[in-house]
């Protein structure tokens, strides 16, 4: 028998692409034993999901559950119609999480989203008819004397016409739109911490699927530290001396119990990045989405640098100040609307 000579395999494959490309078989193998491009993907991916199962395992508090769940109880609350008890098949690893804040006093009643946690599971178990089950956990809540103050605005579902409106028109906001472009020469002055705080606030209110938001910004901006930050992507060159504040965009995949759901730090949080860079535009701030490719040496120096766990990863860097007005900033035409919409 021959011995197994990987070089001669690899030619094989990298000359066959479209061979291997036609076999999903060849494919794994291609991308598990030559082309390692995933392998720090799929790595992060088992660890998210194997510190999401421990703590569900141990019944210990796990947010991220906690927050899933919680907003499924919430869309069974505005079922139309309601069903008189739903979410028994999910309402243990939903109680237990919850009964683990409580034993270990970590329900926090200056934390909103541990308000809604509790609001949220007051008015699933005051809507639905009797069941073993949940009489069971109404019985245990009642051993812990906890109460969260305004309870006058519990933070459970609304109608639609008592949520927030604003009287912002089209035309300004597709304004705002046009306005924020990509700014890569900044003003050698400092960024107030508060500005920034009120973007992200912003920011944390786009959708995520689930609520989850598996994500975290990573502000920098003390020197030491920004003048590292700032030579790890690519996308600085030139011009990376003149960022006055660097944010890093970190996702977490401990926020998923399967691997279908791996790609939802991206999407999620790009939507709400997108969010931020408008806030920032209102507030006089200007900012540039840093590209970050999947490039396995980079990805390690942003890891150590920001001390990042083995299921986070970086997802987009944005290089955030108040923009010199003599600096150029790139034209950028977008494609036409007849080539980037389809009606069906």
């Amino acid at each position: 028998m021959n011995p197994f000579n990987y070089k001669k395999v690899k030619s094989y494959f990298e000359n066959n692409l479209e061979k291997v490309s036609n076999s999903t078989f060849l494919t794994f193998l291609y991308y598990g034993f030559i082309n390692k491009s995933f392998k720090r993907e799929l790595s992060s991916t088992l660890k998210g999901r194997l510190h999401h199962t421990r703590l569900i395992k141990e019944k210990k508090a796990n947010e991220y559950l906690l927050t899933r769940n919680i907003h499924r109880i919430e869309k069974g609350l505005i079922m139309k119609p309601r069903k008189e008890i739903f979410a028994l098949d999910y309402i243990d690893e939903t109680m237990d999480a919850f009964l683990s804040l409580l034993k270990s006093n970590e329900l926090d009643k200056n934390i909103p989203k541990h308000k809604w946690f509790n609001d949220v599971l007051n008015e699933y178990f005051s809507s639905i008819i009797s069941h073993p089950k949940t009489d069971a956990y109404k019985e245990k809540l009642k051993e812990f004397d906890f109460t969260f103050g305004n309870s006058e605005n519990p933070s459970t579902p609304q109608k639609r016409k008592e949520t927030l409106h604003s009287n912002i028109t089209f035309e300004e906001f597709s304004k705002l739109s046009r306005q924020r472009k990509s700014v890569r020469w900044f003003k050698d002055k400092k960024i107030p911490r508060e500005l920034i705080d009120k973007a992200i606030l912003t920011a944390i209110q786009a959708p995520s699927a689930c609520n989850r938001q598996p994500f975290e910004y990573y502000v920098i901006d003390s020197e030491d530290l920004l003048k590292k930050a700032v030579e790890i992507p690519m996308g600085t060159k030139g011009y990376s001396q003149t960022i006055p504040m660097f944010i890093v965009v970190v996702g977490d995949l401990s926020a998923y119990f399967s691997e279908r759901d791996r790609h939802l730090i991206y999407i999620d949080a790009s939507l709400a990045n997108m969010a931020f860079l408008f806030a920032l535009e209102t507030m006089g701030l200007s900012s540039c989405s840093i590209n970050w490719p999947d490039i396995e040496e980079k990805e390690i120096q942003m890891k150590r640098l920001l001390n990042l766990k083995k299921y986070q990863r970086p997802i987009m860097c944005i290089a955030v100040g108040y923009g010199d007005e003599d600096g150029g900033v790139p034209f950028s035409e977008k494609k036409s609307i007849e080539s980037i919409r389809k009606y069906l």
